[in-house]
């Protein structure tokens, strides 16, 4: 029984060890009150996906404090989307959104609004491979646009749990905007953290038309 817990207790460790330093890596103390442009070295409106990538996890992290909160009514139609390589765990995170998030890699988002506070949206997946490549358009949310877990500030928010069961019923997106055609955003679920463990991803405009949900047999 004694070697059956220092095991279960070396194994707590083994798992948890990673998931602190990930989180450590965001960075301590909050905001820093910098704008956008100085933390990306560019005015804001000619920010690219390259400014983000080139940041330190805990800068991507102040940077989703400088954010702009996006207009509620301007988020709608498809966008593209892509995790953002940073952390002890961002292979894991992209194993898990490429392979056990959807039926294939996980390449967008898209949104509605369904009246002046609310909306939904659905996620975008590519399945197959040349003549046989299509996109998957499923794992439904909820949309608004409300106080931040982060700061004192509002986000768009993607509430997953309505539509789906399991592990990704407890996922949660925020999202903010540098500018109109690029966003920042961070996704987390109960069971690997929560608020505390967030993977950073972006959004990239300009979007295109709402296709909608697929339907399921």
């Amino acid at each position: 029984m004694k070697k059956l817990l220092i095991f279960l207790l070396v194994l707590a460790l083994v798992i948890a060890t990673p998931v602190v330093v990930n989180i450590l890596q965001n960075g301590l103390g909050g905001p820093s009150g910098r704008s956008m442009g100085e933390i990306l070295g560019v005015g804001a409106s000619n920010a690219r996906i390259q400014h983000i990538e080139a940041l330190s996890k805990s800068e991507i992290m102040q940077l989703f404090y400088a954010a702009k909160t996006p207009s509620f009514q301007n988020m709608k139609g498809e966008y593209r989307a892509q995790l953002l390589d940073k952390g002890v765990l961002a292979k894991a995170s992209s194993f898990f959104t490429h392979n056990l998030m959807g039926p294939g890699e996980w390449i967008g988002k898209a949104f509605t609004p369904a009246s002046r506070t609310e909306g939904w949206g659905y996620n975008i997946f590519l399945t197959g491979s040349g003549d046989g490549e299509s996109r998957a358009r499923l794992v439904r949310m909820d949309t608004y646009v409300g106080p931040s877990v982060y700061d004192d500030r509002d986000s768009f928010h993607l509430v997953y749990e309505k539509y789906n069961l399991g592990m990704l019923s407890s996922m949660r997106d925020e999202i903010r905007e540098i500018n109109p055609n690029l966003y920042l955003g961070y996704g987390y679920m109960s069971w690997s953290g929560g608020k505390r463990n967030p993977a950073p991803f972006v959004l990239i405009g300009p979007p295109t038309k709402w296709e909608g949900v697929d339907a399921i047999d």
